[in-house]
C-alpha cells in the first residue's frame, strides 16, 4: 500500500480508538519500551502528542527515563514552515510550551542543540512496515532531521496498530526507524 492510503486508513483507525482505549495502550507501550537498551543515552528528543489526531502518548516513556537515568536531557522539535526545517529545543519542567501552525505543541524559547548530541529520538508515525519504514504526515520533517542526526543515533516508533508488510513507495529521502514498539511487541529493525 502507498504512503497516502496508509496516512487515510491509520488517521480513522487511530480516531476511532476511545480515550479509554488508548490509555490501555499507551500503559502497555510503555512496558514495551522499558525492554529497550538505554546504554549510554544521555539527550533524548521526544514528541508532544496531538490528542485531537489520536497520536500515542510518549510523555510516560520520557519521564520513565528522566526517571532511570539521572541529568537526562529532554528536548522537542520545533518546526519552521517557512523553511520546512526542525531543531531540537532543550525543555524542562519549567518550559512552557505553544501550539505551532500544525497544532502541535513546542517549547517556547529555549536552547536549539545540535542533532549530532541527541542519542535517542522517539519518532511520531501513522502506520510502519516490516522493514523499519514509516508514515508520518507527509510534511518530511523527521526524515530530513534524522539525517542530520549521528549514525548510531537510536530512532523508536510508537504505534497502536502492528505492522503493514511493505510501504510500497518509500524512496532515498525516507529514513527507517530502528525500532518501532506497539502494544503487543517490539520490533527491531
Amino acid at each position: 500500500m502507498i504512503k497516502s492510503a496508509l496516512r487515510k486508513i491509520y488517521k480513522q483507525k487511530r480516531l476511532a480508538l476511545s480515550e479509554a482505549e488508548r490509555m490501555k495502550m499507551d500503559d502497555l507501550l510503555l512496558i514495551q519500551f522499558q525492554r529497550l537498551p538505554f546504554n549510554n543515552v544521555n539527550c533524548l528528543m521526544t514528541f508532544s502528542a496531538i490528542e485531537v489526531m489520536g497520536e500515542t502518548n510518549v510523555e510516560y516513556c520520557a519521564r520513565y527515563l528522566q526517571h532511570l537515568i539521572p541529568g537526562l536531557q529532554i528536548c522537542y522539535p520545533v518546526v519552521d514552515s517557512l523553511s520546512n526545517d526542525m531543531k531540537a529545543v532543550v525543555a524542562n519542567d519549567e518550559t512552557l510550551f505553544a501550539d505551532n501552525l500544525y497544532g502541535i505543541a513546542e517549547p517556547v524559547g529555549g536552547n536549539a542543540i545540535s542533532p549530532r548530541e541527541i542519542d535517542m529520538v522517539l519518532v511520531p508515525l501513522l502506520a510502519f512496515d516490516e522493514f523499519g519504514y514509516r508514515v508520518g504526515y507527509g510534511k518530511g520533517f523527521y526524515d530530513r532531521f534524522l539525517k542530520t542526526c549521528r549514525s548510531n543515533v537510536s530512532t523508536v516508533g510508537f504505534s497502536y496498530f502492528q505492522p503493514v508488510a511493505k510501504i510500497e513507495d518509500t524512496n532515498e529521502f525516507d529514513v527507517p526507524l530502528n525500532y518501532c514498539i506497539t502494544p503487543e511487541k517490539l520490533y527491531e529493525f
